[in-house]
Formats: C-alpha cells, structure tokens, sequence
C-alpha cells in the first residue's frame, strides 16, 4: 500500500472534516488541496471527496440524534414540531438536489478550478461582513422554530454553494442569519440540512461508479471518511459554542486572506492550480 497516497487520503479527510461546516467552503478547499497534492487519478478524487462528505455528514446524525429522531418521531404523529423541522429540511433540499442533477456536470466542467473558487472565497467574504455589520432582528432562536417560508428561502440561498468556494454551510447560515434567525439556529439548520443534500448525493454517486472502485480503493476511502467523521464531530461542538460568544468575522477575513492568496501564487506562478 502507498503510505504517501494513505497519508494525503488523512489530509483531504482532515480538510473536509474542518471545513464542511464552517462558513470558509469545503470543497474550495478540497479542490485546491487536491491540486496542490495531486491527489489520486481526478475520477477516484471525485469519489473520494463523495466518501468524506458522507463522513462528515454522519457526524451530524451521531452529535444529534437524539433530536433528529425525536423530530422525525413527531412529524409522523402529526406534531407541530416535528413536523416544521423534518417539513422544512425536506423543503430546503429540493432547490439544490434539482440544480445539482440538471446542472451539476455543468458547472463542475467549467467552474471547479482554483481561479473560481479564490473570488468566490472573497466575495463570499464580504458578504459576511456586510452581514454581521447589520443590526439583526432575531424572531426564531431555536431551530425547531424556524418556519416552512424561511426554510424554503434558506434552501433556495443553498444553491448558491453550487459555485465552488461559496460554502453551503456559508450561504445557509449567512442566509438564515438575514432572515432573522439565530447564529445557533442558523448553524445547527446548515448542519441538518447537509444530511439529505450531501449523503443522498453521495450514496448515489458511490453507488453509481462502484464498478470502478477497486478492492485497495476501500481502504483510501474508509481512511477518509473516518478522519472527516472524527474532525467534523470535533468542528461541530467547537462551531456551536464559538457562535454563542462571537460572530462570524473571523471566518470573513480568513477566505479574503486566504483567497487573495491563492489568486496570488496563481498570478506570480508560484503554485501552479
């Protein structure tokens, strides 16, 4: 077995653990990681990055089960409460799951390289800021009390993360936090709502090409979306108390810096994306 080729499967599962739930985008920077070690042929690196979003993903349904289960419990009774989360999860998905199926191909040709994903960083990045310097009027504090409307707005926001480097996690919190819902809510929304967006796409996709996985492939894989588990479980608790405290500033002027960055080495060629 290739250790380097092991080694770089716990970098990338370590990118995307850290960074699917922060507002910074994680497959921004899964692409850039990816280019910057040449990670594996670019058909297995797709697959692979499907496998460490599942990873990541599973943190969310391991951290809060107990209300997923709950929720989902009292939507089939017909509760008010389970039925406005599950209800409006479900609502919030569609947008995205329609422009991905008819348009992804699409936009992962022409949009996923180094240059797009750098302005998409900074962009995003002022608009955070742009955000947070508003006076916000909160209305829902829990997230169990955000509304069909708002959920169907925050999913139609969602699509912006189609543009490599926006950040799903960025767009949804960023969106609900506009909308008068709380940072905590808002966080906890983003992070439900990854759970029908990303692992349905994902087992699709790595049950669509699993004829060209090979038995060695299993073992790169299971690495990866082993450590994207363990880093999002920890990024998770870490995100929910940090944005009781503070605000989302600090994640603003790290994509600026950052992007800036990568549109730097690319200009000088420095580091060839």
């Amino acid at each position: 077995m290739d250790i380097w080729l092991i080694l770089q499967a716990i970098i990338m599962g370590l990118v995307e653990g850290i960074t699917e739930f922060l507002p910074i985008s994680s497959t921004g920077h899964l692409i850039l990681t990816a280019q910057l070690l040449d990670f594996w042929t670019p058909e297995k690196r797709e697959l692979f990055e499907v496998a460490v979003q599942i990873g990541a993903i599973a943190a969310v349904i391991y951290e809060y089960w107990g209300k997923l289960w709950g929720a989902l419990m009292s939507a089939l009774k017909g509760e008010q409460y389970g039925r406005q989360l599950i209800g409006g999860l479900l609502i919030a998905s569609v947008p995205i799951m329609i422009l991905g199926l008819t348009c992804g191909s699409a936009i992962k040709a022409v949009l996923f390289n180094a240059v797009t994903v750098a302005i998409a960083l900074i962009v995003g990045g002022v608009i955070i800021l742009w955000a947070e310097r508003r006076d916000h009027q909160i209305v829902e504090q829990e997230v169990e009390q955000i509304g069909l409307r708002k959920a169907a707005l925050i999913g139609l926001i969602q699509c912006l993360a189609l543009i490599p480097g926006t950040s799903r996690s960025g767009a949804t919190i960023i969106g609900g936090l506009l909308l008068g819902v709380s940072r905590k809510a808002a966080a906890e929304f983003s992070f439900f709502l990854g759970i029908p967006v990303l692992m349905g796409a994902g087992l699709l996709d790595l049950f669509k090409h699993r004829k060209e996985l090979m038995a060695n492939d299993a073992l790169i894989l299971g690495i990866g979306m082993v450590v994207a588990f363990i880093s999002a479980l920890l990024v998770i608790r870490a995100l929910i108390r940090y944005v009781s405290r503070h605000d989302f500033t600090a994640f603003a002027w790290y994509r600026i810096v950052f992007g800036v960055m990568v549109l730097l080495t690319a200009w000088t060629g420095l580091i060839h994306w």
